[in-house]
């Protein structure tokens, strides 16, 4: 005699939440950073035998101990930021944009090689910044434009093509590198203009850095009104949505590829300029730092809100300098240290997947019973 086929729930079930409270979103990550610093806290007891809470202040001196390095803190945050910033729109309508590397490194490209020629002609140094950022935003529009045309005319694929034109990007700069060459260097340009500061950012309020917070800021407010309140902003939600329905709606999806392409490269771009003129003042294919990589993790995390993206960008830049300087006082290798930093990026972004589902415990049913 067979028996009936008998559907038995799961013990463990996970299903996609439809929408959750602010606070209990906060409430995830916070347990989610505090989970880290107990993983992160075992993990140092057990390889060195110090006192996690000596690391762990160890790690807020190295990146918020004096005011200068407050400062280089502040500055690699803006920079951070500025690229989330340029990607977020591309990312919120799908197009998988991880050539924000490439795109940075012509922008620095078009300006230091502005900031060598028009240095030697005696421009002043506003008229010099003005031309460099326009020359950085067209620089890194053209590099993202090309794969958006690509990909509206002959469908390819968006992340190897923006992949592949990194590679392009950093044998450009490895070219102009060379050209420029310091005669008393080895392979390096070295501080453009060191005597006369023409091109360099100028102090504001008496802040080194001071510009390129108050650039930064203006493109994160305005990156946040365009994709909430524009009429281009709706057309990116919509096409990442589904490019299905954006048609249906009367959007050509190719004419919001170029548009929003050319719009994220020409702010990666700018970073590109604030890189050169703002912080290093010279060029090299590390310019860029793995920052362009680094910074889509800003943008996933946030749901591409750029005023989270400012939280999450310190949050990243503390974990980097703290890594540093317990590497250094505590005399750890970078591993030890970048395990750490690992933990804790680990446990906030799995913090995702529990603001994003619910899991739900079945109980088995005894035995008899109906």
């Amino acid at each position: 005699m067979s028996t009936p086929n008998v559907h038995r729930e799961p013990l463990i079930r996970i299903a996609k939440r439809d929408g959750i409270a602010v606070w209990k979103n906060w409430l995830i990550r916070l347990i989610s950073v505090l989970i880290a610093m107990l993983l992160s806290g075992l993990f140092i007891y057990a390889v060195t035998k110090l006192n996690p809470l000596k690391v762990y202040a160890a790690m807020f001196e190295g990146a918020l101990g004096t005011k200068r390095r407050v400062w280089i803190t502040v500055r690699d945050t803006m920079m951070l930021l500025c690229i989330g910033v340029g990607l977020a729109p591309a990312f919120k309508m799908k197009f998988w944009n991880v050539g924000a590397e490439g795109q940075i490194l012509v922008g620095g490209v078009a300006t230091a090689g502005l900031m060598i020629y028009l240095g030697q002609t005696g421009m002043s140094t506003p008229m010099m910044l003005l031309v460099m950022a326009l020359a950085s935003i067209v620089a890194g529009a053209v590099w993202g434009v090309i794969p958006a045309v690509f990909k509206a005319r002959w469908g390819t694929n968006e992340t190897l093509f923006t992949l592949m034109m990194n590679y392009v990007a950093i044998q450009i700069t490895s070219y102009c590198v060379a050209l420029w060459e310091n005669p008393f260097g080895s392979n390096t340009v070295g501080q453009i203009n060191p005597q006369t500061k023409a091109g360099w950012f100028p102090r504001v309020f008496g802040l080194d850095f001071g510009l390129n917070v108050i650039i930064v800021m203006a493109l994160t407010i305005g990156m946040f009104l365009y994709l909430k309140y524009s009429k281009q902003g709706y057309e990116i939600a919509v096409l990442g949505e589904s490019e299905r329905t954006a048609r249906y709606a009367g959007i050509k999806p190719s004419r919001v590829f170029i548009r929003t392409m050319a719009i994220s490269g020409a702010i990666c771009g700018l970073a590109g300029f604030i890189a050169v003129s703002g912080a290093s003042h010279t060029i090299s294919t590390s310019t860029a730092g793995g920052r362009g990589f680094t910074a889509i993790i800003v943008a996933w995390l946030a749901k591409f809100n750029t005023f989270v993206m400012l939280l999450i960008s310190f949050l990243l830049v503390f974990l980097q300098k703290g890594a540093i300087e317990i590497a250094s006082q505590f005399k750890l290798n970078d591993f030890a240290s970048n395990v750490i930093t690992g933990i804790i990026l680990f446990c906030i972004i799995a913090s995702e997947f529990f603001i994003n589902y619910r899991v739900i415990f079945h109980k088995r049913k005894e035995a008899g019973s109906k």
